[in-house]
Protein backbone atom coordinates (compact mmCIF):
# COMPACT_ATOMS: atom_id res chain seq x y z
CA UNK A 1 0.00 0.00 0.00
CA UNK A 2 1.89 3.25 -1.09
CA UNK A 3 0.90 6.25 0.90
CA UNK A 4 0.73 10.09 -0.39
CA UNK A 5 2.40 12.40 1.92
CA UNK A 6 2.31 15.59 2.49
CA UNK A 7 4.48 18.21 4.76
CA UNK A 8 1.32 18.42 7.41
CA UNK A 9 1.98 14.69 7.95
CA UNK A 10 5.40 14.80 7.99
CA UNK A 11 5.29 17.54 10.84
CA UNK A 12 2.78 15.66 12.88
CA UNK A 13 4.62 12.26 12.61
CA UNK A 14 8.10 14.31 13.73
CA UNK A 15 5.91 15.32 16.82
CA UNK A 16 5.10 11.51 17.33
CA UNK A 17 8.58 10.29 16.77
CA UNK A 18 9.94 12.83 19.27
CA UNK A 19 7.25 11.69 22.04
CA UNK A 20 7.08 8.10 21.37
CA UNK A 21 10.51 7.06 19.48
CA UNK A 22 13.38 9.77 20.40
CA UNK A 23 14.16 8.00 23.77
CA UNK A 24 15.39 4.87 22.04
CA UNK A 25 16.31 6.03 18.59
CA UNK A 26 17.77 8.64 16.85
CA UNK A 27 17.65 10.32 13.20
CA UNK A 28 21.56 10.83 12.62
CA UNK A 29 23.17 8.40 10.22
CA UNK A 30 25.30 5.91 12.49
CA UNK A 31 24.66 7.10 16.06
CA UNK A 32 22.55 4.46 17.88
CA UNK A 33 20.77 4.24 21.08
CA UNK A 34 19.05 1.60 22.56
CA UNK A 35 17.70 1.10 19.11
CA UNK A 36 19.73 2.03 15.72
CA UNK A 37 19.82 5.01 13.58
CA UNK A 38 15.90 5.02 11.73
CA UNK A 39 17.87 7.62 8.88
CA UNK A 40 17.08 6.34 5.71
CA UNK A 41 15.03 3.29 7.32
CA UNK A 42 12.38 3.58 4.88
CA UNK A 43 13.68 1.35 1.78
CA UNK A 44 16.27 -0.81 4.19
CA UNK A 45 15.95 -4.50 4.98
CA UNK A 46 15.28 -5.22 8.64
CA UNK A 47 18.74 -5.92 10.42
CA UNK A 48 21.46 -3.81 8.45
CA UNK A 49 22.38 -1.15 9.80
CA UNK A 50 26.42 -0.80 10.38
CA UNK A 51 27.29 -0.76 14.04
CA UNK A 52 24.14 -1.76 15.93
CA UNK A 53 23.73 -5.43 17.19
CA UNK A 54 20.05 -6.45 16.45
CA UNK A 55 18.28 -9.48 17.71
CA UNK A 56 18.61 -12.74 15.70
CA UNK A 57 15.48 -12.52 14.84
CA UNK A 58 15.70 -9.12 12.67
CA UNK A 59 18.46 -10.47 11.13
CA UNK A 60 16.56 -13.06 9.88
CA UNK A 61 12.91 -10.92 9.30
CA UNK A 62 14.53 -10.51 6.05
CA UNK A 63 11.65 -7.26 5.42
CA UNK A 64 12.08 -4.47 3.46
CA UNK A 65 10.58 -1.37 5.41
CA UNK A 66 8.06 0.03 3.12
CA UNK A 67 4.81 1.84 4.00
CA UNK A 68 3.37 -0.98 4.93
CA UNK A 69 5.97 -2.94 6.44
CA UNK A 70 6.28 -0.02 9.17
CA UNK A 71 2.41 0.10 9.85
CA UNK A 72 2.89 -3.36 10.42
CA UNK A 73 5.46 -3.19 12.72
CA UNK A 74 4.83 0.55 14.32
CA UNK A 75 1.42 -1.23 15.42
CA UNK A 76 2.79 -4.27 17.06
CA UNK A 77 6.31 -5.04 16.78
CA UNK A 78 6.16 -8.21 18.64
CA UNK A 79 3.74 -9.69 16.49
CA UNK A 80 5.02 -8.49 12.95
CA UNK A 81 8.94 -9.71 13.77
CA UNK A 82 8.35 -12.02 16.60
CA UNK A 83 11.86 -12.72 19.51
CA UNK A 84 12.92 -8.91 18.24
CA UNK A 85 14.44 -7.11 21.09
CA UNK A 86 12.42 -3.81 20.97
CA UNK A 87 10.06 -3.28 24.30
CA UNK A 88 7.35 -1.20 22.81
CA UNK A 89 3.62 -2.57 22.06
CA UNK A 90 3.35 -0.21 19.44
CA UNK A 91 1.22 2.71 17.85
CA UNK A 92 -2.46 1.90 17.67
CA UNK A 93 -3.66 4.87 16.18
CA UNK A 94 -3.35 4.45 12.33
CA UNK A 95 -3.33 8.08 11.78
CA UNK A 96 -0.18 8.12 13.78
CA UNK A 97 1.60 5.62 12.32
CA UNK A 98 0.59 6.98 8.74
CA UNK A 99 2.47 10.49 10.40
CA UNK A 100 5.11 8.31 11.68
CA UNK A 101 5.63 6.85 8.44
CA UNK A 102 5.45 10.07 6.49
CA UNK A 103 8.44 11.46 8.83
CA UNK A 104 10.44 8.49 8.66
CA UNK A 105 10.35 8.67 4.87
CA UNK A 106 11.48 12.45 5.17
CA UNK A 107 14.91 11.40 6.36
CA UNK A 108 16.96 10.69 3.52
Amino acid sequence: MAWAQDGHEAAEGQKIFKRTCFACHTIDAGTHRIGPSLFGVVGRKSGTVPGFKYSEAMTKADVTWNDEALDRYIADPKKFVPGNKMAYAGIKKADERKEVIAYLKSLH
